[in-house]
């Protein structure tokens, strides 16, 4: 089974905890597009999306799916999306298709949160994968020079601008042991919207594609 193959059978599989009646959050990237092809299967039984990018936005609205802005719905009852990297506590780094403020606000505002991911982003300590880190564009400097002092090696995104504006820096060389304090750390950096690290709010459920099929992490 290759790792596409594995996505598509995790986002098939997050169509169970989509109820009839709700809104569905729907987060960004290539395993969340497999996850919207999958519940344009099941359309006419939600009453509508919320989308935590542009891209997925025109993806659900070419399958015919509503979407809604966040402010004009009052509950969000699953919010399902990817992640780059995740450990055993569901704490997850996102960012790497750079919706990670959008993607963190959805998932503020939903009941349940359930990340679909392939085997290859389950990992004992987080920081392989360069961390995301957004930023208002005249503080990269400043907020680059604080990443350094904790530790990180951040890199100028080239060439990106985030849906809401910004730059990104990601961050590389990290070694996540406490992720709680270190998003709170980074958050509280002077010019920086949101990083990429999901532990204060993490997953709730962690679907994994493996060569065996879909586990389940709870």
């Amino acid at each position: 089974m290759t790792q596409d193959e594995m996505k598509k059978l995790v986002a098939e599989a997050a169509i169970s905890y989509v109820e009839a009646g709700t809104i569905v959050g729907v987060g960004t990237g290539s395993t969340a597009n497999h996850f919207i092809d999958a519940l344009a299967k099941i359309k006419h039984k939600i009453d509508g999306t919320v989308a935590s990018s542009v891209a997925s936005a025109e993806r659900l609205k070419q399958h015919g799916i509503p979407v809604f802005d966040l402010t004009s719905v009052n509950e969000i009852a699953v919010y399902v999306d990817g992640a780059d990297e995740s450990n055993r506590y569901l704490h997850l780094v996102k960012g790497g298709g750079g919706a990670l403020t959008r993607e963190k606000i959805v998932a503020a505002c939903s009941d349940k949160f359930v990340c679909i991911a392939d085997e290859s982003k389950l990992v004992d300590t987080l920081g392989t994968f360069p961390l995301p880190v957004e930023v208002i564009p005249m503080a990269r400097s400043m907020v680059a020079r604080a990443l350094v002092k904790l530790g990180g090696q951040p890199v100028y995104r080239e060439g990106f601008v985030t849906d809401n504006g910004n730059i990104i820096l990601d961050v590389h060389n990290l070694v996540i042991a406490e992720p709680c304090k270190l998003e709170e750390q980074i958050n509280n950096i002077t010019g920086v919207v949101t990083n990429g690290l999901f532990a204060l709010r993490p997953a709730d459920v962690l679907l994994l594609g493996t060569q065996d099929g879909v586990r389940t992490i709870t």
